[in-house]
């Protein structure tokens, strides 16, 4: 009776299926001396559960503590820092631009001058304005093509 309650046991131990108390049972029965004859091959495998409990390690693991130079650290960080208020502050007064005088924003008192300053900023918007129309007229003539081609 024992015997077939072992062999079931190990069947569902080779399943994944066993629960500890049962897989207790397996070691238990297969440390003893009387195991059944076919089921000797099974006998290192739960062997070997109890003879690595029963090992014991003498060997001693070096802990390898590393200290922090933290003053070292906070004078890294210090002049990186300074270095980067130093470089921005310089870039940042090359990018500056200059004071411009009144006269400088583009007012004219010579009316003429206006006119003529005037003529050339919408001589130069037509310009780009007609490039965009161009465009315009491909896509006009592409719509024309497509609807010959599908005859709505």
């Amino acid at each position: 009776m024992e015997l077939d309650k072992i062999e079931y046991i190990l069947e569902k131990y080779f399943q994944g299926e066993t629960t500890i108390a049962e897989e207790n049972e397996l070691k238990h029965y297969f440390s003893s001396s009387n195991v059944a004859q076919h089921l000797e091959q099974y006998k290192p495998l739960f062997g070997y559960f109890s003879q690595a409990r029963e090992q014991k390690s003498t060997q001693e693991i070096p802990l390898q503590t590393k200290k922090q130079n933290v003053a070292w650290l906070s004078i890294a960080a210090s002049a990186v820092l300074l270095l980067g208020i130093g470089t921005f502050y310089f870039v940042s007064q090359k990018n500056t631009p200059p004071v411009v005088a009144q006269s400088e924003l583009g007012t004219y008192d010579n009316p003429e001058e206006a006119l003529a300053a005037t003529q050339k900023a919408l001589a130069l918007l037509s310009n780009n304005v007609n490039v965009g129309i161009e465009s315009v007229q491909y896509i006009h003539e592409y719509e024309q093509s497509k609807n010959k081609i599908f005859k709505q």
